[in-house]
């Protein structure tokens, strides 16, 4: 997770915000409109970070300063918790192994819990400090820790809950996602790049510099038409062809970014920016990308989850005082977080995305 909390309000982010605005008014007429449709207190008044949805989407994780909270989405309630992740930043998944997984980055651990109860069962060291980003790849049943600090890979076994391998980058790991057939595809924040991994050699195949991208952090996938989707710090949402790294197109976006996502129903991608505003962009096969739509939403609420069976996008943010004083060892301090203002935010599409010809798709 990158940057939390950092916001820029000079003139670049009002230009920003006006080529937002003209691009969501060339292509907001198709495309499903979406609203800020619930707002859910929560507990706690620590940080957050990554957000993950159950395949079935009846539950939400959210990584929660030193421990996991899990929410029930039908009902939009706590429905328990995972204790004892500190610093934690993301939440994987296996759900035909009933394990669920979760990168504790202060302790430089994998907690490995059971899916069902939520009862923890094991603690893996990772082979590299602050694993961050983390995800289960059904392709070769392992589980990926991206260490930031430790500019590497750490590999699991989700079989046997053994640490199998370790894949040095020599970068800065942001978010990562699988593309079932047994490859990885990790954004270097600090190459402005994006690493092609092989899941099962546990070999870097590739690495493509992202045309004007500045510092990658969220990263999308669309299965079918095998496009990848970066969302950069300088505003902007790439489209990749995951196959040769080539540039198909792109789209602004809001100020601080750190989540992208892809719902393959509809064929919008989404980018969750900070400054409070979800960003939703068509897609198209060619690559094309065009803003439909800037939805408000709050300051803070950066990351989420979407879920695509009903089209929900699940985002969190508190309230904020002002920032401490800078210092050498906090040069960007972050702003304080208000007690009592955790929440859950739920957007929703205010009628359900038309289906294409070719399945549910856009253009």
């Amino acid at each position: 997770m990158r940057h939390a909390f950092r916001f820029e309000w000079a003139g670049g982010v009002a230009l920003a915000g006006v080529l937002l605005l003209a691009a969501v008014a060339a292509g907001a007429d198709s495309a499903p409109r979406y609203r800020l449709a619930h707002q859910v207190s929560l507990p706690g008044d620590e940080g957050w970070d990554y957000l993950t949805l159950e395949p079935e989407g009846h539950r939400l994780f959210i990584a929660h300063g030193t421990h996991v909270l899990v929410v029930d989405t039908g009902k939009l309630a706590v429905a328990g918790r995972i204790a004892d992740t500190p610093g934690v930043h993301g939440i994987a998944l296996a759900p035909e192994l009933n394990r669920g997984y979760v990168s504790a980055g202060r302790a430089g651990l994998v907690v490995v819990f059971d899916l069902k109860t939520l009862a923890r069962l094991k603690e893996i060291k990772t082979t590299g400090e602050n694993p961050d980003a983390i995800v289960y790849d059904a392709a070769t049943r392992h589980v990926f820790t991206f260490n930031g600090r430790g500019r590497n890979v750490t590999a699991i076994d989700a079989g046997t809950d053994q640490v199998v391998g370790t894949l040095a980058l020599d970068a800065k790991p942001e978010f990562a996602v699988p593309d079932g057939r047994g490859r990885l595809y990790v954004n270097l924040e600090d190459r402005n790049s994006l690493a092609v991994l092989d899941a099962r050699k546990l070999s870097v195949l590739s690495v493509w510099p992202i045309a004007g991208c500045e510092e990658p952090s969220g990263l999308a996938f669309d299965a079918d038409r095998r496009h990848l989707f970066p969302v950069c710090s300088n505003r902007v949402m790439a489209v990749v062809d995951a196959a040769s790294g080539r540039a198909l197109g792109s789209a602004p976006i809001g100020a601080g970014v750190d989540a992208a996502a892809y719902d393959p129903g509809s064929g919008l991608a989404f980018a969750s920016c900070g400054e409070g505003n979800l960003t939703v962009v068509r897609t198209g096969a060619s690559g094309a990308a065009q803003v439909v739509q800037s939805v408000p939403t709050r300051r803070g609420a950066r990351t989420m989850a979407l879920d695509t069976r009903t089209h929900r996008v699940y985002l969190v943010t508190a309230d904020f005082g002002p920032p401490p004083p800078a210092s050498p060892e906090q040069p960007h301090p972050r702003p304080a977080i208000q007690p009592g203002t955790f929440r859950l935010l739920v957007l929703e599409p205010e009628q359900e995305p038309a289906a294409s010809p070719r399945g549910g798709r856009g253009p």
